[in-house]
């Protein structure tokens, strides 16, 4: 596996692989031969989205990353059923880096059975709000394809951890760069991530009535959705985005990555090719300053299929010459304050010190 290889070129001590590979390959062959690079190395990973119904395909590439050096500590876990239970026993293996002084904990999850907030809830139960969280979530082409990766064992859904104990610091940002536009929905009718109601009008038709006039085939319905996702307001920060993953032309619901709260306010979002980048940069520089000011030994971005606009080079830039890993994820997991961790159309940095 030329990824994995090129990966841990000049890796002194590896302790930790991290694969990013198309949901169009085959994850289990893809997971065997990442292994054998280095067969001592703990693996995880995740499908990651190459074409989503609404999207262009992106680059169909197998992307892996290599973690260590002395000072650096890992241990993995995988963990399924309840998407909360699951969040919280995989995050149990941070007990076992925690000698070292700074800790993140990272995740992958299969983020289409539930809401995958549920994840971080289970998470920071165990880990509490010292820790960060980073991470995304997983997609196949394929229904019922595995899609995460644990060592040489591909999995169909659940949640993949690896607990990172380090003697030097660590970085979590994360920003979308939407902003609200017009006057707000009210979600008067929810089932979970589904949508049925938005006010008190079928959730299809209510939020078709703020786009502009698009025909009734499923596909193109989500290409005029993807970039104008609803939006909830928070307390800090910016709005929690939900992105419409499915509808239904029959009950005319609507299908979101992730849940919006029955009873809330919802606002279409947007953004232009500034704001996403202001973002980007912002995501950055968030992720950087817990180092104080020293350079990253690398900087891993976990980035959304869905997202206008490429940062690359806005990541380089941060990264001052040191690697950098572009992660393609269907959703973001970032947490570094509060319990709201699950992100739509953000980037989310980890920079190790």
């Amino acid at each position: 596996m030329d990824a994995a290889r090129d990966a841990l070129d000049g890796v002194a001590a590896p302790r930790l692989l991290i694969a990013f590979v198309p949901g169009t390959a085959d994850l289990a062959a893809c997971g065997e031969a990442i292994a054998a690079a280095a067969p001592d190395v703990p693996v995880v990973g995740c499908a990651a989205p190459v074409a989503v119904r609404g999207r262009e395909a992106g680059q169909a590439e197998i992307v892996v990353a290599a973690l260590g050096g002395e000072g650096l500590s890992v241990s993995t876990a995988a963990a399924g059923g309840a998407l909360r239970d699951a969040g919280a026993e995989a995050a149990a293996c941070l007990g076992d880096v925690a000698e070292h002084h700074h800790q993140a904990l990272l995740l992958f999850a299969e983020t289409t059975a539930g809401d995958p907030q549920d994840i971080v809830r289970g998470a920071y139960s165990v880990v509490g709000a010292g820790v960060p969280l980073v991470g995304g979530g997983s997609f196949a082409e394929s229904p019922g394809a595995p899609v995460l990766l644990h060592g040489t064992e591909a999995l169909r859904s659940g949640v993949v951890a690896a607990a990172i104990g380090s003697d030097a610091p660590l970085g979590v940002g994360v920003r979308h760069g939407l902003r609200p536009s017009g006057e707000p929905l009210l979600v008067t009718r929810a089932e979970g991530s589904r949508i049925l109601e938005l006010d008190g009008r079928p959730a299809l038709d209510a939020y078709l009535a703020r786009l502009p006039a698009v025909g009734e085939e499923p596909d193109a319905v989500l290409a005029a959705m993807r970039p104008h996702p609803l939006g909830v307001s928070r307390r800090a920060g910016e709005e929690q985005v939900r992105t419409a993953i499915g509808v239904d032309l029959e009950d005319r619901s609507v299908t979101l990555l992730g849940g919006l709260p029955q009873g809330g306010l919802a606002w279409i979002m947007c953004a232009d090719g500034a704001t996403l980048e202001a973002a980007a940069d912002a995501a950055c520089a968030a992720a950087l300053a817990p180092l104080g000011g020293a350079a990253p030994r690398g900087l891993i971005a976990f980035q959304s299929v869905m997202r206008d606009g490429r940062c690359d080079d806005v990541v380089a830039r941060h990264a001052a010459g040191a690697p950098v890993v572009p992660g393609w994820t269907a959703g973001q997991i970032a947490r570094t304050r509060g319990l709201v961790g699950f992100h739509n159309q953000a980037l989310a940095v980890l920079a190790l010190g």
